[in-house]
Order: C-alpha cells, then structure tokens, then sequence
C-alpha cells in the first residue's frame, strides 16, 4: 500500500519540517506549494509539486498522480496586520483554497486530513490557559478564515466520511538540529528571526509592537512550540486516523507563556549578544495573552514537547540562522 502523504505548503517553514518527519516515519511526502512564501530549496524529502490552492485542476491532477493516502494541510496566509488591511486576500486564499482541496481529495477517495489551525480562532482570552472546548472569538481574518476551514472540515465529515484531525497551536519556533531546514520568511515577520537579525546586525533594531499591554512587562505574551515538536503531533495525528480513530481535535501547547521581553533577554543569554530594540506602536488584531494547553494531546496522542523550552528553540534557530540558508 502506498504511504505518500500530500503535503501542502512542504515548501514553508513548518511544512518543510513536517516532511522531514513524514519520511523519518517511513511516508513519501509529496510537496505541494506555489513558492509565494514558500521556498524551493526547502523541498528536500520527496517530489514537488508547483501549485496553487485556487487552482483545482492542479489539485486533481496532484492528487491522480500521486494518490496520496492522507493530506497534512499546511498551506495558507497567516499574517496578522496583513489579514485586518486585507481581509479578503485571507478568506479567498484560505477559505477558497482549502474548499478546493477538501474536494478534490474526497473526489480522489482520499479521506484522511490532518490540518493546521490556530490558537488564533480563540482570540484574546486574557487569564486563562486554552483547550479544545473554549469558545472561539477570533480577532481578525487569519483566525476566522481558520475557524470556517475547520467548520468545513466538521460539515464534509458528516456529508462524505471525511475524517479530520485539527491542530491548534501559537506561535512555532527553533529549526531542525540537523540544519537541512529552517526558518526564513520574506519578509520576516516572526519575533525570534527578527530578533536575531538585530543581533546578528542584519537589522538596526528589533521594533516591539507595544509596551503598554496589561502584563507584567507591558509586552504580549504567547505560548512557544518548537517545530519538531510540532510536526511531531502532526504524524501521530496522521498515525491516529491510520488506525481508525475518528476525527478529532487538539491543542498543541506548554501551558507557559513568554513575553515579547522575555524572548529577548532569553536571545541574548543564548547568543551571549545585546539586543538593540526600539518601541513601536500596538499592531491592530494583537490579543494580550494566549496561551494554550495539550492535556488532550498528551493523554490520547502520546504527544511531549520535549524541545520546546525556550533556549532550546533559540538555540537551534540561532545554529540555522548562522549556517542556513535559501535561495529563491
């Protein structure tokens, strides 16, 4: 039997590292991506395929191709002030797209769907630490596009057998100890790469988007799991449909949040290097504390995250940021 698994968005951060799981655990990971943020360097763990979520006939000729047994779908728009002066980038691109997938996978027969959410559909729940059963209220586009894809998923479940595992998780971080992927963004937008590039001299300074929020330090704070920790559940997840298990939902989460301070003076221990900052203005759409749980994970999935404390993530970032690289 065929163990190719589709892997949408392999090209990016977390789905190149996802790959790179999926062939450890003995699957073909079959790379679908159309390289707007993605890269093709990254691609390194099983075929390619250059193609867009909008474009269904790619997906049906991705899917008769390859007949893929699963798909982990990672692809998407995920960037917060661009989802409020956007909106509608957001909804036709991850709302549409995944529509398209979702489709032409069951068209294909292939019915097991493993997909990357976000703790964002929560919104700002300021105090408490988040699972599966807390409400969603989601901010802005990026966590209400991902919201609506995994109602799409709960509604082809009951129509068509379609069954799912949905991960939420916040912000991801650190790199593949081995080197062969990383994390790099054009532009970077995420806060351990910019605040190693304004160690590294790559940027005058980090901007911290506000120092007035109600926490102790007056910066937000996010709950921080490391990538291969991350990419880990997304397998055993896979391995959870294999065996049979219906659809299910999980948070993906060390129950202990970091403030955008807190992650700075950690860099700075880690590289033994200042950090040069400036204050800047609050960024629309940013809640104040989110922070998630993994009870469930751990209990049914097995999951740990064994990596994810927060030098060992900017450890492994800072080694793939000295040493790694993409070319476009």
């Amino acid at each position: 039997m065929s163990k190719t698994v589709l892997v949408t968005g392999g090209a990016g951060y977390i789905g190149s590292h996802a790959c790179k799981a999926l062939a450890a655990a003995g699957y073909v990971p079959v790379t679908l991506d159309n390289l707007s943020t993605g890269w093709r360097d990254a691609v390194k763990f099983g075929p390619f395929v250059q193609a867009d979520l909008l474009d269904r006939a790619a997906l049906d000729a991705a899917f008769a191709e390859h007949k893929p047994l699963a798909v982990l779908h990672f692809a998407a728009l995920s960037q917060v002030g661009e989802a409020m002066a956007e909106p509608g980038k957001y909804w036709r691109n991850n709302v549409s797209g995944s529509l398209n997938l979702i489709e032409a996978a069951i068209d294909a027969g292939c019915l097991d769907f493993v997909f990357s959410s976000t703790c964002a559909t929560y919104g700002d729940r300021d105090g408490e630490v988040l699972d599966e059963d807390t409400p969603q209220a989601p901010l802005n586009a990026y966590g209400a596009s991902k919201r609506a894809i995994e109602d799409m998923l709960t509604d082809f479940g009951a129509s068509h057998g379609l069954r799912s595992v949905i991960f939420r998780y916040f912000n991801v971080a650190g790199a593949d100890p081995d080197g062969e992927v990383g994390e790099h963004h054009r532009p970077e937008t995420h806060l351990i790469p910019l605040i190693l590039d304004a160690v590294d001299g790559k940027r005058a300074a980090l901007t911290v988007h506000g120092n007035d929020y109600p926490t102790p330090d007056g910066t937000c704070i996010r709950d921080y799991v490391h990538v291969m920790d991350l990419v880990d559940a997304h397998v055993q997840g896979l391995e959870w449909l294999r065996a049979g298990r219906g659809s299910r939902i999980f948070c993906l989460g060390t129950g202990t949040g970091f403030s955008v301070r807190e992650v700075v003076d950690a860099t700075g221990h880690v590289t033994n290097r200042p950090v040069p900052m400036v204050d800047g203005p609050r960024r629309g759409g940013d809640a104040v504390k989110l922070v998630c749980g993994s009870t469930r994970a751990k209990a049914e999935l097995g999951w740990q995250p064994y990596r994810s404390t927060m030098r060992q993530m900017i450890a492994d970032a800072w080694r793939w940021h000295q040493n790694g690289s993409y070319q476009a």
